[in-house]
């Protein structure tokens, strides 16, 4: 498999360099869900910080193959990861770059490809591995405002930014809760399609809607009754539920 090679090459040319004190694995490559279409989630571990630079970045990252073009991780909230494409094969791989120190603060507990002096094992033992959850008060106090934001855009007709915002609560609500819902990490929407219940992929999937008012309102009051289920599952009664604002959302709704 390209991958497999491409970690095995990634780990010869970095246990090479002076300035690598160690190499990790995450991402498929830990569940052993690697496919045909998977990337290449690797952290570099240097002695020095360098995510300062993107230059030294794509130094790096030309050093392990036929390397197309890569750009930073500030649009998902990482600057210290490269996103790059190879070519021959064709290959997606993510490259993190960071010291020691840094490595304490993960979301996963990757696997050691290498570990020059034995310190990244200590990192690992000595730190405990956090994704972040989702704050439940925080999509409350928002999500009846959200609501009515998708109701004004369908009543002006203006569908693609209403089309956008659905998968906008996906992403960022629904997929989140139903991943916790079905005991998985809240990873958005990402592999839901084989990590749901057959019920709740299918309730997820009536809260896509087609380019048409009617099928987007019917698509509004789905993802509503999909919140309202999961809201009640997972919350607790230290969430405080924004009912006033919900019924007045609710009532601006029935207008419709």
């Amino acid at each position: 498999m390209k991958q497999l090679e491409f970690v095995q090459h990634a780990k010869q040319i970095f246990e090479r360099n002076d300035h690598v004190v160690g190499l990790l694995v995450g991402g498929s490559w830990l569940n052993n869900q690697l496919d045909e279409f998977s990337d290449v989630d690797l952290i570099v571990v240097t002695d020095q910080r360098i995510t300062d630079d993107k230059d030294k970045m794509v130094e790096y990252a030309k050093q392990l193959g036929n390397f197309l073009s890569g750009f930073t991780g500030e649009h998902v909230g990482e600057p210290r990861l490269l996103i790059c494409l190879y070519d021959r094969p064709l290959l997606h791989v993510d490259l993190k770059f960071l010291t020691l120190v840094e490595l304490a603060q993960r979301v996963e507990n990757p696997v050691i490809l290498f570990d020059k002096t034995g310190e990244l094992q200590e990192v690992l033992k000595e730190s405990k591995a956090e994704f972040p959850h989702p704050d439940f008060q925080w999509i409350e106090d928002r999500f009846w405002i959200w609501v009515h934001y998708a109701l004004v855009k369908i009543g002006r007709g203006e569908y693609f930014e209403a089309l956008d915002f659905f998968g906008f609560l996906r992403m960022l609500v629904l997929g989140p809760l139903l991943q916790l819902k079905n005991n998985r990490l809240p990873r958005g929407v990402r592999k839901v399609e084989t990590e749901l219940s057959v019920d709740d992929l299918e309730f997820l999937k009536s809260t896509i809607p087609n380019y048409d008012k009617q099928s987007l309102l019917k698509s509004l009051k789905n993802t509503i009754s999909l919140y309202r289920i999961l809201r009640t599952t997972l919350f607790g009664p230290q969430v405080c539920m924004q009912t006033e604002t919900e019924q007045r959302v609710m009532d601006y709704f029935d207008e419709f």
